[in-house]
């Protein structure tokens, strides 16, 4: 015995079964096609040299329930405990959905399977009067309750200390506490000075996330903490703190990576991760581009950054025009009244002898160099200087050389899917273009809302209930910080 997710191939098939258990009340053709392509069903089919049974669900993002479509097997395979493996197996994929309960409906006059679905766990909650046409047949309603793991999770790669709870895919609190101010008086971010912030705020906001979730911590099932990449030094505050609360109140505790975190908000936004997809990380620390095949199992790293960061890029930017840190927001009201052709500056690594051995990475050195070299020339030779334009252009550069290597990296792995995420996605620019380009090439572009796009608890604490209702076997205590960890290295143990 075989069970499979059920494709168009499979349709045949599935209506002669249909039509021989179902009669007059058998779905239409067009109708069960539409059902097993629909982007929110999901159709397994049992197979037995040949398909003898078959099986659906619906489940909406967002919506945080199931509904069982129907189960159906064929007569000469029935009594065999067929029934129950599909939907056993609905129930699991409702669970791995993120569904927090699994509707059905059923005839009333169908005692054995009635008789399954209780001892399932379903129970009745209401009947439908002659449901069933034409024979009039009534239908009982069932609800199957699913405990989704509750998840605390804690960041501080950073300058922020964030705590963030989930249940399944459903975000409850996002408390966030940002030392940024204390970092702007020197420029940019002081490791030993992220590292004491994260220290004093640590308590405080993960008292605000239990309250804004009106939770207590025996209500929590599993912590989860990102272990790397990030400041060494700001990484061990946060570890510390998830391990004193795993052993203080003997939950299990899981290490995730930070940038796949990233990644995993998509669940908090959309209700789930569609994937393949590609993923474009940019922040003050990190620019990279991955090819996420499965989020805990399959994360590749097509390209990052070989120097500076992009958002190291704009900090470095704003201080040569006299802007304040961060640069980032800066950088962008200025270039609103600029104009973003006034100067040409460079497009890193884009050229062709760029695309053998570093066609989906990036570089920004070169780009801020040009842009200081700019100022500096105009400032030598007393010439004039639009710091408006200088600003567009610059961010112009930067946005293009970002999206044409994410676009081109769709492209190049057939993959019309694009996530974006980091604190440089705020960038006003960046959103418009990447609406815009993603357009034009046919490609679904993904953006959570701005507070699960920095670094953000919630991202962590997501991802580490992806690992439990994956059935994942939570890590030891002896991991550490891995200030470098590699984006294929999902989860530390």
């Amino acid at each position: 015995m075989e069970i499979k997710k059920l494709s168009q191939h499979d349709l045949v098939a599935v209506m002669e079964i249909e039509a021989d258990l179902f009669g007059t009340e058998a779905w239409l053709e067009t109708s069960m096609k539409s059902e097993i392509n629909g982007d929110f069903t999901h159709y397994f089919g049992v197979f037995q040299e040949g398909l003898v049974g078959y099986a659906g669900l619906s489940s909406v993002p967002n919506t945080f329930v199931s509904d069982i479509q129907t189960i159906a097997i064929a007569k000469s395979h029935q009594a065999q405990g067929l029934g129950r493996a599909l939907a056993e197996s609905l129930v699991a994929k409702a669970r791995a959905l993120g569904s927090e309960a699994v509707f059905l409906e059923v005839r009333a006059d169908n005692e054995p399977a009635i008789a399954l679905y209780e001892k399932l766990g379903f129970t009745q909650i209401d009947i439908r009067k002659k449901y069933y046409q034409p024979s009039g047949v009534d239908a009982l309603v069932m609800r199957l309750e699913v405990h989704q793991p509750i998840v605390l999770g804690v960041e501080s790669s950073c300058d922020e200390t964030g705590i963030g709870i989930v249940k399944g895919n459903r975000l409850l609190a996002n408390a966030l506490h940002s030392s940024m101010d204390e970092h702007a008086k020197f420029g940019g971010v002081v490791p030993e000075v992220a590292a004491r912030a994260h220290l004093e705020a640590m308590q405080p906001t993960i008292e605000r996330a239990l309250k804004e979730a009106q939770l207590s911590m025996t209500d929590i099932d599993a912590i989860a903490v990102a272990n790397g990449p990030g400041l060494a030094g700001a990484l061990m505050v946060g570890i510390g703190a998830a391990k004193a609360l795993a052993i203080a109140n003997d939950k299990p505790i899981y290490a995730v990576n930070h940038l796949v975190g990233h990644v995993g908000a998509d669940v908090l936004e959309s209700g789930s991760v569609t994937l393949p997809t590609i993923a474009l990380l940019v922040s003050g620390g990190h620019t990279s581009l991955l090819l996420v095949r499965d989020l805990l199992d399959d994360v590749e790293l097509l390209g990052e950054t070989i120097d500076d960061a992009a958002g190291e890029a704009f900090d470095k930017v704003a201080r040569v025009l006299g802007l304040p840190y961060p640069g980032g927001p800066e950088i962008d009201k200025l270039a609103e009244t600029g104009d973003p052709k006034a100067i040409r500056f460079p497009r890193g690594l884009s050229l062709p002898k760029d695309m053998v051995k570093h066609r989906f990475d990036f570089s920004f050195s070169g780009l801020k160099t040009a842009v200081a070299r700019h100022v500096e020339k105009a400032e030598d030779q007393q010439l004039p200087l639009s710091k408006p334009d200088v600003a567009a252009s610059f961010r112009e550069a930067a946005v293009d050389v970002l999206l044409t290597k994410a676009i081109n990296a769709c492209e190049r792995y057939e993959v019309k899917r694009l996530l974006l995420g980091g604190g440089v996605v705020a960038n006003a620019r960046l959103r418009q273009q990447a609406k815009l380009r993603c357009e034009v090439a046919g490609i679904d572009l993904r953006i959570p809302r701005f507070s699960l796009c920095t670094d953000n608890g919630a991202m962590i604490a997501s991802l580490g209930a992806q690992l439990v209702m994956a059935g994942r076997e939570p890590s030891s205590l002896g991991f550490g910080a891995e200030s470098t960890l590699e984006v294929t290295k999902v989860q530390s143990h």
